[in-house]
């Protein structure tokens, strides 16, 4: 995962990002506010509108935190501004599927 790490996260417009002494981030969207914990070997730094981590060594332990950190709050900030949703596909003969509310109830007929 180390290749993932080494991206930057690009901040988007209306994405405020801040970073708490004790490695916590904080972003917040016009879809709301998600806070991580980072470990505390992953330095993090907020600059130029794009979010970097360091690594301190290339143990596996880091380089696999690395990656693990820069992905979450990746998703932090899409989540921060689109939102999250799940699309879902029935498939299959016999059954019959019918979307109520938020909620598909499948029944056999």
């Amino acid at each position: 995962m180390s290749r993932i790490g080494k991206n930057p996260v690009t901040i988007t417009d209306g994405v405020n990002i801040t970073v708490r002494p004790a490695n916590v981030v904080t972003v917040k969207g016009p879809k709301g506010e998600l806070k991580q914990t980072v470990d505390r070997d992953i330095k993090v730094e907020v600059k130029d509108g794009k979010v970097e981590f360091v690594r301190p060594t290339d143990q596996i332990r880091h380089r696999a935190m690395h990656g693990l950190y820069r992905s979450l709050v990746n998703k932090m900030v899409k989540g921060g501004t689109e939102g999250n949703s799940k699309k879902r596909e029935l498939v299959g003969g016999g059954m019959k599927g019918a979307n109520q509310g938020n909620v598909v109830a499948v029944g056999l007929g």
